[in-house]
């Protein structure tokens, strides 16, 4: 399956740095197939500030990312969007979408290890 696969509520990580979590400062945290190749990660923000406090942070660089969900930073797109406030991640799936093996055929899942970022 994906190096990046959901993990079950006793598997998640326990993160005890203090700090400014992802989760307070999102609106949406969400994901989605983007094409059989590849999951989208949004990141909505309700307002200016919030955006550009997540949008600097090396918690959200590619290669940060990358190590979260265990795949190649070369396989991670992180795409800043100013206008909505928002920040998209594109991690290509390593098997397409709807073969065996994939347990999670609409990517609606892969959102889960964001939740735990802090920034």
């Amino acid at each position: 399956m994906y190096g990046y696969s959901v993990l079950r509520m006793s598997e998640q990580p326990n993160i005890t740095v203090p700090g400014e979590k992802l989760t307070d400062l999102a609106q949406v945290i969400r994901s989605k197939n983007a094409g059989p190749l590849h999951v989208t990660l949004d990141v909505m923000f309700p307002d200016r500030p919030s955006y550009e406090r997540a949008r600097q942070s090396p918690a959200l660089a590619a290669e940060a990312i990358a190590r979260l969900y265990k795949v190649e930073p070369a396989f991670v797109s992180v795409i800043p969007y100013s206008a909505a406030h928002a920040i998209k991640v594109t991690i290509d799936r390593p098997i397409v979408a709807g073969t065996p093996g994939d347990a999670d055929v609409y990517g609606a899942q892969q959102h889960l290890l964001l939740l735990g970022i802090v920034l």
